[in-house]
């Protein structure tokens, strides 16, 4: 094999909107231009949000592309003052530019989904066509953009008008998407959601080969989109819906913070929940979810204690109140963070705390007003709360028999719910001993492992357990070692969550995927099964100081992207530039026992990242893992070192 050279010229420098082409799957969804057609959507319905837009259209074109048009400002055409470009090709062309980062007084946007900037510039590069209109200052103007975000034919003035807003049409390029076209329910169901959200604002959608069109305009909001999903289920108590923002004096949170908010809890039949922060769908939940889940528990216990409606022997948990819960909440969240730039999860830990206190009042003085009602609520929750407990018993049972002597130095959990039960592997016993005092000790257990754990990708299974710590973790979880094709006993499984939890730094890193490769190894089908996590600690401490009436507080930010949007958050609230302090954490071990739960433990604010296969089936898996920990690899490995090392991030 011929040997690949490596000099200066092998470095490569992507420029302009080529990161994006280059790699599209870190910038948007590829499975079809949907999302790219959804980042100029929330332009749009940030325009609207702000209160300068009135409709928003959506046309589906016979040639295949899509335009987005609304009544709102329409995007600055005038030269950039640094720049000196006009402001509508920066933001079309230039990755991390747009109005939303200037959070300062007269800033174009308080509240926006957008945060990274690279929004409407991922939907240029990653379509053949662009053209944008831009009626404003008593003009029209039209700028035209072609493969991938060059511009074809620069800002111009067509005309006069009187008009104000923005027009866009793209024409996504298909070789970056598995299915060329934009799926049609998928937009449709986006539209709605964006009317409901935006409150007397009419939200369109034409096509022009069927000739279909339709307007959304909702009057009755979130409750009448929830009562839509729920198919005339008949709820237990009435809708419980409200809209509570946060005033200027308050000293934790920035004014116009807050949510609005419909819940129903019904006794059977389809669950319906649906979240947005900032206008901006999270699919997957978040901060936010976990703010009202933890706003609707406090309430119904607090009135279930009240009237002493709790049977002996029964404990309440925040998933029996929510087991049954439908909802539709819309937060707005100054600076969101969310995970990733699809922007499907709300990660800003603060989302909690405002959720939960603008939720939680309203209901509990509800219930107390309208006892009765508020006793069907309980019953249905206290309902739940002894169902889970039985069925806790029957895996318990299940258990019984011929389980192992457990590892001296697992701290197990008490609950004996499968599902809900986690395991931390923890590196070290000085953060394992921080992790002990700092668990909820009800459903969460801890490992702790005494240096690298053994590379075992070469190891025989029958000398697996001559490892100490392999052994630990095999009898701790509950289940044998086994490989890609058998058919292992699950049965015994301890824990439904088996989470790695190391340091956020090189060596922690290295021990992530020694285990990593132990569990591909040698428990593929606990991956498999969804049961294998990495807890992500931060890397930053954030120590501001008090000023007014606002207390001295700490923020946590997982890497240096996070600890931008902190410091730019801080300026925001007018924080005296230079007045916080920033820690740069050395390992878990300097963690006090709080920190480690409110920042890598707790279900609510921790980030937890699930392992999966991804894009790779189990077999090029192999083959990859086969090359970075094979000890006969070490050429290969050069070799991809030397193709891939300009895509390392040194931690120096």
């Amino acid at each position: 094999m011929a040997k690949s050279s490596y000099h200066e010229s092998s470095i490569r420098v992507l420029k302009g909107l080529e990161p994006v082409r280059e790699r599209p799957g870190m910038y948007t969804r590829t499975e079809s231009p949907l999302h790219i057609i959804q980042e100029v959507l929330d332009n749009a319905s940030d325009e609207a949000l702000a209160g300068y837009a009135k409709h928003i259209g959506v046309t589906l074109h016979a040639d295949g592309s899509v335009s987005v048009i609304d009544d709102g400002r329409g995007i600055p055409v005038g030269l950039h003052p640094e720049e000196k470009v006009p402001v509508v090709e920066i933001v079309f062309t230039r990755l991390h530019a747009g109005g939303k980062f200037d959070k300062k007084g007269g800033g174009a946007y308080t509240f926006s989904g957008g945060l990274h900037g690279v929004g409407v510039s991922v939907t240029n590069a990653l379509s053949s066509r662009l053209e944008v209109t831009v009626w404003r200052d008593g003009g029209e103007h039209r700028i035209l953009f072609e493969n991938g975000g060059e511009v074809t034919q620069p800002l111009k003035r067509s005309g006069k008008s009187d008009r104000n807003g923005t027009l866009v049409r793209a024409w996504p390029n298909p070789r970056y998407f598995d299915a060329g076209t934009v799926p049609l329910e998928e937009l449709r169901r986006l539209l709605r959601s964006k009317a409901v959200l935006l409150g007397g604002v009419s939200v369109s959608l034409a096509v022009e080969k069927t000739g279909e069109t339709q307007t959304w305009i909702y009057k009755d909001g979130l409750r009448g989109y929830l009562q839509e999903a729920l198919a005339g289920a008949e709820p237990v108590i009435p809708y419980f819906e409200g809209e509570k923002y946060v005033e200027a004096a308050d000293d934790t949170f920035a004014e116009g913070e807050g949510a609005q908010w419909v819940v129903a809890w019904t006794e059977e039949g389809a669950i319906a929940r649906e979240s947005y922060v900032n206008l901006i769908p999270t699919s997957n939940g978040g901060t936010h979810e976990s703010g009202l889940r933890e706003g609707l528990f406090g309430a119904v216990k607090s009135f279930i204690e009240l009237h002493s409606l709790l049977p002996k022997g029964v404990k309440l948990l925040p998933e029996d109140v929510f087991a049954r819960a439908s909802f539709v909440l819309s937060a707005k969240v100054l600076d969101p963070q969310f995970q990733g730039q699809i922007k499907e999860r709300l990660n800003s830990r603060d989302a909690v705390r405002l959720v939960a206190q603008q939720t939680r009042p309203p209901l509990e003085l509800w219930l107390n007003a309208h006892v009765d009602l508020g006793r069907k609520l309980a019953d249905l929750v206290v309902k739940q709360a002894q169902s889970r407990m039985k069925a806790g018993q029957k895996v318990e049972k299940k258990k019984g028999s011929g389980v192992a002597v457990l590892p001296g130095k697992l701290t197990d959990c008490e609950s004996s719910d499968v599902s809900r039960n986690e395991v931390f592997l923890v590196e070290g016993d000085s953060a394992g001993g921080s992790a002990k005092m700092g668990r909820d000790k009800e459903f969460q257990a801890i490992l702790p492992l005494r240096g690298k754990v053994l590379n075992t990708w070469e190891t025989e299974r029958d000398r697996l357990f001559a490892n100490n710590e392999v052994h630990d973790i095999a009898v701790a979880i509950g289940v044998d070692p086994h490989g890609p094709d058998d058919s292992p006993d699950l049965s015994g499984l301890r824990y439904g969550k088996i989470c790695i939890l190391s340091d956020a730094d090189v060596d922690g890193s290295h021990i992530q995927v020694l285990l990593l490769t132990l569990f591909f190894r040698h428990f593929p089908r606990l991956i498999e099964a969804g049961n294998v996590y990495v807890a992500r600690p931060p890397l930053f401490r954030v120590d501001v100081p008090a000023a007014g009436k606002r207390q001295m507080r700490k923020l946590y930010c997982l890497d240096e992207a996070e600890l931008q949007v902190a410091e730019d958050k801080l300026a925001k609230e007018g924080v005296r530039a230079g007045s916080w302090q920033i820690s740069r954490f050395k390992g878990l071990g300097e963690m006090s026992s709080e920190q480690l739960w409110e920042t890598t433990m707790n279900p609510d604010t921790r980030r937890l990242l699930p392992v999966r296969f991804g894009d790779l089936d189990f077999a090029r898996t192999g083959l990859k893992f086969n090359m970075l920990m094979g000890k006969g690899e070490a050429a290969a490995r050069r070799s991809w070192l030397e193709e891939h090392g300009n895509e390392a991030e040194a931690d120096i």
